[in-house]
Formats: structure tokens, C-alpha cells, sequence
């Protein structure tokens, strides 16, 4: 691809309106449309459909936003409207037509008309965009558009760390009817408040049955259907550590092991075996069951690790771990079944042991999830050769980190919209996990939720710089189109990340040994540490080995604390300065760079402490002195500093929920570089 500077860049997205996405067709017309201070928007719907003109209201509130105007709202074709919406059937399945015109000729200067409801909101929030950038005067066009993907989802993990405040969850669905996806999907594991399951979800700020029906209408008035998505087989970590359920664990005598981010990932499979198991699988669907209207229910399903590895084997006879989790994953599906809903289920362990698809319930839509950022077709085409219908599940890539990783973001999600085309697939999902704490703020997912918009919708249409430009200039109000290419500058300044930390903590199994399962975890990520052959190295023998295969990134924590500098400044020089929500937008960004610098500052005081890896260890890759580096009691109390500011972020779009667990790690990176700095005098 041609390199291109900013100006080129900015010229492209300002040559025409800024939409997103990207129209099937936009044909710019001649001339400008100057709307009236006071008009009216009419609905010619039928009334069922929009009882409250809630369309007409959205469009004029975002009149109001731009102009300080208030237009009328009213319904039916006996008003003279200066926008009309409308239905007609005779359009393409899932499309709209929007024509701005001006002059005599134009019977209304705006019009829009669809083939159904769904798709006349897609449109409406077309209209908007053109408001927010031209408010009354805006250019004459005609588009004519429709989705790639019928169903354009988004998955938003609610419960591994972070519970979000119901404000910031119906502002998260604002930005996705604005972006026309059309189905959220929250998923939970245990912080919902389930009756009987309190010392599951205590200390967790739960979701109530009050917020999933509240939050339901929200999505609905919106076009947007809310899927229930909760763990009902794998995924049981927290529950199957209570006194009350640990029984029916496949490890119930591991439920007194020290809390561990890594371990809640590996170990939390039901015992499919278990008498009581189905009961308590069936619970979880019953409390969520009829709380939304969605008529779909997503069981997880994912990462049953566990199978067939403990308890289970003792019930299991002749079947082997595929044929336990076909079975289990049946009743559940049927069950759901029989309640009138269709089953969803993720994907990844019937794709890594094909046999399952060929026992799937009939109609089972799997959620084929797939992140890695240079993924093929291959498992793709396999669920589909299979002839069970699926989803195609692309990732924001923000999990385990301060920082996105954006470019992974864009990889995975733009191959992974072209395959799921090819192969047929009904839908396309955008997943934004919170692993290893949710230390990840939800508004870094911004800008990739807005990549798997465009990428779902018109795949392949604009390049991933114009896109980035687009969402600089629509969503952020950056007229220069340089916000999330600054951005990315600072994600590329990890040195020593989050992750590193998790790692470097949770290989202590809490008696000073190692915790061979999170060994095998952290040697599953890329890393290759060894124990001896007796198995007898010593926890500081296999962390002194963990930085070493570190070091290429630790090495340069220089250049980036330069990057991180640099995107700092670039943040706050691009961020709108007229913006009242100029604060929120950088707000999250800065306090990420600043904990992102205090990590880099730890991976390379670790790195040089002598009880690790020690400054005249041949073997390791000289750092050299660095007069700049904070000392020991600075770094520390820097951290203690920094894990406040986050702190009332975290509370700015969160509640409470498990923020003591990321205090926990902060805290022990600050006396981590104390006692290094003992060890050092």
C-alpha cells in the first residue's frame, strides 16, 4: 500500500460526508440542502412498529445536538414534513434509500425509505451522521445501501472483573445502534444476583434481574436485540470454588487454591457426571431466561478444559470427552429448545473435535470464534462443510492490557468478515473480553467495535487508514482524522505489559513453589520455560527464566516510553478542544500511557534485579545504565499514585465490582521494587 500523509488522508475523508460504514452506493448530488429552524419529521410507519416515534425523536435529537434546534415529531402523511420515513416492501431485503434534494421538484427534500423497521433505523442512523457533521445544511445525495451481514453482533464480557454501570451500558448501545449493529450479547459467568448462587456472585456489584429487563427495553426501542450469554458448563471457576457447589466440580479438591487470574481461565469445568449438575446448568438458563425477548440463548459451551480429566472419568464409562460434551451440550440446547428459543453455543471445542458438529441439536447456531490476527478460512469452512449454521466471532483484542492492540483488531476482524461471506455464515460478532481482571477500560474497544461495523457491513470497502481517519473525524471529532492513528502509537509502547505481570505473579503457587498449571498456561502463550528433570527448580530459577524470554521487548523499554510520550502529547494535541466530552475522550487514554510507563519501569527494574536475572548475567542481553529510571520507593509509590487516578475511572463507567483483585497486583509490583531495592543496598 502507497504511503500517504495525513493531509491525503484527511482530503479523502473530507471530500465527501464521513459514514460509517461505508454505503453500498453514495452519489453526491449538486448543491446543499438548507433545512428550516422549525420543521417536522414524519413517520409513515405503521404505528405498531414505533409506537413513540422513538426513529423521528432520535433524528431530532440529533438535530438539537448540532443546531440548538428542536423539530417536531409527528406521524402518518397529513403533516407537512421536511423528512419523511417509510416503509416499502419492493426494496432489497435489509435495505434502505435515503435521497437529499433541494429545489421545487423535491416533494420532500429528505426522504428515506426501507424494506422493513430494521433497516429504516439503519438509515435514520445514516441521517445522523450527516447531521453531526453538517447540521442544517447538508449536501444532496442519494444512497442506496444494505448489509453484508443480516445479523451484525457485539459480545461484551460482564463478568471477569468488571460489571459495568447501567449508564455506561446504555451509552455503549447508543454507539452501537449508531454504528447499526443489531445485537448485543452479554456474557456472564457469575455476576448475575441468582437466587441461591450469593456466594457466587458476592462481592462482584452483580447485575440484578431489575437491570437485564431495564436495559432489554433500551436495546429494543433501539433495534437492537439483547441475546443472553451465560456460562452453563465451562467457565464455572468462581462457582465451582463455593462450599456449596464445588462438588460438583471436575476438581472439587482444588477449590482452596489461592485466587489466580490465569487458573480462572484453565479450571472451572462442571462434572457432567454429577447427579446435580444438569440442575444447576438448567438454573442459570431459568434466571436469565425471561428477563429479555431476544428469542435466541447463548449456553457458552467454551473452554470445558477439565472434561474428562477428573471426576467425570469415574461416570464416564466407554465415552470419550467428545462424546461427554456432545451429550451435555444436547440436553442443554434441547432444553433450551423446548422453551422456545433457539440455542447458540461457542464454537471451539466442537471445532477442535469435529465429530461433536454431526451430534449438534438441529437449528444450533454455533458462535464460531475465531481471534488469532492472521487467521485462515480453514475452521470456517469446516462448520460450514459441516451444514451447521454459525456465526463468525472476530475479537477488539483489548484483553490483558492497559493498551488495544488495534492492528491485531483490524487483521482479525477484516479476514475473518470475507471468510464468513464465502462460507455463508449468518452472522458476524464482535467479542471484547476482560480476561486477567478486565484491567482493560471498555472505551479502548471503540475503535474496533467500529472496525467490525464497517467490516461486517461492506467488507473490504475502505482501507483500514481511511477507516481509522473516519472514526477520528466522526466519533471523536477530530477534524485533522489523527486520533486513533495516535492511538496506536501508544500501543505499540508495551515493554513490560499487564500480562507480564499476571505471569510473573502467579507463577508462586502461595507456599513459594511454582504453579505448574500456570506454567504450562504462560508456556502456552509463546513462552518455554522448563522445570529440571526432577522438577525441583525454584520459583525465582523459573521467573529468572520468564524475564529472560522477555527480554527482546523488555530491552526496549526505552523507545517505548518514547512512544508513549509521543502518543501522550499527540492524544491531547488532537483530542477536540471545543468538545465537552473532550475530557472523557482522553481522560481513559492518559491514565493507560501513565500506567503503561510505571510497567516498563517494573519489567526493567525486575530485569536488573540480581536475584533474577542480575546486571553481569551473561545470558542476559545488557540494558544498561539509565540515569532517567526511577528509583525503587519512586516507582513504588508511583504505582500506589497511578492505581488511584484508575481507580476513579474504573468507578467512572463501572461499578465496584472486583477492582480490589487489580489493586492486589499493583500492590505487589510496589513491593516487588521495594524489596528489590533492599536486595540491592
Amino acid at each position: 500500500m502507497t504511503a500517504r500523509t495525513h493531509a491525503d488522508r484527511q482530503a479523502q475523508a473530507t471530500s465527501g460526508p464521513v459514514l460509517i460504514p461505508e454505503p453500498r452506493l453514495l452519489e453526491m448530488l449538486p448543491g446543499m440542502l438548507r433545512l428550516p429552524a422549525r420543521g417536522t419529521i414524519a413517520e409513515l410507519s405503521n404505528p405498531r412498529e414505533d409506537d413513540a416515534c422513538f426513529l423521528g425523536a432520535q433524528l431530532s435529537d440529533s438535530l438539537t445536538a448540532a443546531t440548538g434546534l428542536r423539530w417536531n415529531v409527528s406521524r402518518g402523511g397529513r403533516w407537512h414534513a421536511q423528512i419523511c420515513l417509510s416503509i416499502d416492501d419492493s426494496l432489497p431485503d435489509h435495505g434502505y434509500e435515503l435521497d437529499v434534494a433541494q429545489g421545487s421538484g423535491a416533494q420532500t427534500p429528505v426522504a428515506l425509505r426501507a424494506h422493513d423497521m430494521a433497516a429504516l433505523r439503519d438509515g435514520v442512523q445514516t441521517m445522523r451522521q450527516l447531521i453531526s457533521q453538517y447540521g442544517s445544511v447538508i449536501p444532496c445525495l442519494h444512497i442506496e445501501d444494505a448489509p453484508a451481514y443480516a445479523v451484525r453482533s457485539y459480545s461484551l464480557d460482564v463478568t471477569r472483573g468488571r460489571v459495568p454501570t447501567m449508564a455506561w451500558l446504555k451509552s455503549w448501545v447508543d454507539r452501537l445502534c449508531l454504528y447499526k449493529y443489531n445485537q448485543l450479547q452479554l456474557y456472564v459467568e457469575h455476576s448475575m444476583m441468582v437466587d441461591s448462587l450469593s456466594e457466587s456472585w458476592r462481592g462482584t456489584s452483580p447485575l440484578t434481574s431489575a437491570d437485564f429487563v431495564e436495559l432489554d427495553s433500551y436495546c429494543s426501542k433501539r433495534g437492537i436485540e439483547l441475546v443472553p450469554s451465560i456460562s452453563t458448563f465451562g467457565h464455572h471457576y468462581m462457582t465451582l470454588r463455593t462450599r456449596g457447589f464445588r462438588d460438583l466440580g471436575e476438581f472439587p479438591e482444588q477449590a482452596e487454591r489461592p485466587y489466580s487470574f490465569i487458573e480462572r481461565q484453565e479450571h472451572h469445568t462442571i462434572n457432567v457426571n454429577h447427579p446435580d449438575a444438569f440442575a444447576l446448568s438448567r438454573k442459570l438458563i431459568d434466571s436469565y431466561l425471561d428477563l429479555v425477548s431476544s428469542p435466541h440463548f447463548n449456553i457458552g459451551g467454551d473452554e470445558t478444559f477439565d472434561l474428562g480429566k477428573g471426576r467425570s472419568r469415574d461416570g464416564a464409562g466407554e465415552q470419550d470427552p467428545a462424546h461427554m460434551y456432545a451429550d451435555y451440550v444436547q440436553r442443554l440446547c434441547q432444553y433450551v429448545q423446548s422453551q422456545g428459543h433457539e440455542a447458540m453455543l461457542w464454537g471451539d471445542i466442537a471445532v477442535e473435535m469435529p465429530e461433536i458438529l454431526s451430534l449438534l441439536p438441529q437449528d444450533v447456531i454455533v458462535l464460531n470464534w475465531l481471534y488469532a490476527p492472521d487467521i485462515t478460512e480453514d475452521k470456517v469452512r469446516l462448520v460450514a462443510d459441516s451444514g451447521v449454521r454459525q456465526y463468525v466471532c472476530a475479537a477488539v483484542h483489548c484483553w490483558n492490557s492497559l493498551l488495544p492492540h488495534l492492528d491485531r483488531a483490524w487483521r482479525n476482524i477484516s479476514r475473518l468478515a470475507r471468510y464468513g461471506l464465502t462460507y455463508h455464515a449468518e452472522g458476524f460478532m464482535v467479542t471484547d473480553w476482560g480476561d486477567y481482571g478486565h484491567v482493560n477500560d471498555p472505551r479502548m474497544s471503540i475503535p474496533a467495535m467500529i472496525y467490525g461495523s464497517q467490516e461486517s457491513w461492506k467488507p473490504g470497502a475502505i482501507s483500514v487508514e481511511d477507516l481509522d481517519s473516519r472514526i477520528s473525524i466522526l466519533e471523536y471529532g477530530d477534524a485533522s482524522g489523527r486520533f486513533v492513528e495516535d492511538m496506536k502509537v501508544a500501543c505499540s509502547g508495551v515493554a513490560f505489559g499487564w500480562d507480564d505481570a499476571i505471569h510473573l505473579l502467579e507463577l508462586d503457587d502461595g507456599r513459594g513453589g511454582v504453579n505448574r498449571d500456570v506454567l504450562q498456561a504462560v508456556n502456552a502463550e509463546g513462552a518455554t520455560l522448563r522445570l529440571d528433570d526432577e522438577g525441583t527448580a525454584s520459583l525465582s530459577e523459573v521467573r529468572r527464566a520468564y524475564l529472560l524470554s522477555r527480554m527482546d521487548a523488555i530491552g526496549g523499554a526505552d523507545a517505548a516510553d518514547r512512544r508513549l510520550d509521543e502518543a501522550r502529547m499527540a492524544l491531547v494535541r488532537d483530542a477536540p478542544h471545543s468538545s465537552p466530552t473532550r475530557a472523557m475522550i482522553i481522560q481513559p487514554w492518559l491514565v493507560a500511557i501513565e500506567g503503561q510507563l510505571l510497567f516498563n519501569a517494573c519489567g526493567r527494574m525486575l530485569a536488573t534485579d540480581g536475584n533474577i536475572i542480575g546486571r553481569h548475567d551473561p545470558a542476559a542481553p545488557a540494558l544498561g545504565a539509565d540515569p532517567g529510571m526511577p528509583g525503587a520507593e519512586e516507582l513504588a509509590e508511583g504505582l500506589e499514585m497511578w492505581f488511584e487516578n484508575y481507580a476513579a475511572v474504573w468507578r467512572g463507567v463501572s461499578r465496584e465490582s472486583e477492582l480490589r483483585r487489580i489493586a492486589d497486583v499493583v500492590w505487589a509490583l510496589a513491593d516487588w521494587t521495594r524489596s528489590a531495592q533492599g536486595r540491592e543496598s
